[in-house]
């Protein structure tokens, strides 16, 4: 993987946590083994790096998924409210992402 891959994914982490106005203290892209992504309530995002090589709108997925979770700690109503105003259909993304960790 490139180190102008990783950067484009990092500058749409950057544009969707201004989007959504969340401000991140720091931001990891790094070999994950269980999971997409991870963030903490001291403002820590994690990515996983395989996200960098799949296509934008997975990345996009998961990334606004991690950055609403700054607002809405759940996935209850609300932050699926959220989902779908940001990203549409987002249930076909979350498909696609499950289908190929599988």
């Amino acid at each position: 993987m490139s180190a102008s891959a990783r950067e484009k994914f990092r500058a749409r982490i950057l544009e969707w946590a201004a989007k959504l106005d969340v401000k991140a203290t720091a931001i990891y892209i790094r070999p994950m083994k269980r999971k997409w992504a991870s963030c903490s309530t001291a403002g820590t995002l994690s990515f996983n790096d395989e996200l960098v090589g799949m296509p934008p709108e997975l990345g996009d997925y998961v990334i606004v998924h991690e950055l609403l979770h700054f607002s809405v700690p759940n996935h209850g109503k609300l932050w699926k409210s959220l989902m779908r105003a940001h990203l549409g259909d987002y249930e076909v993304l979350e498909t696609r992402l499950k289908n190929l960790a599988a």
